[in-house]
């Protein structure tokens, strides 16, 4: 199972899991189809949008876990 962490890009994190996209608009990262937003760390991005990195981390990693048990 993947794991994502604050340092990771934008890009690399929709790169793991498009499905993630979903998260993060929720959440109200409405600019990441932005082409500057790609290379943006998920950190960077929740500080800007006044976001818990943290929080948002340990989101996006449960539902990958969990999705991870579904295909299992």
């Amino acid at each position: 199972m993947s794991k994502i962490s604050k340092d990771m890009t934008m890009g690399e994190i929709l790169n793991i899991d498009p499905t993630i996209a979903a998260i993060l608009m929720a959440t109200g990262m409405h600019c990441i189809g932005c082409p500057s937003a790609q290379g943006e760390s998920l950190e960077q991005a929740a500080l800007v949008h006044g976001i818990d990195a943290d929080a948002l981390i340990n989101r996006i990693n449960d539902y990958l876990a969990v999705k991870a048990e579904k295909k299992d």
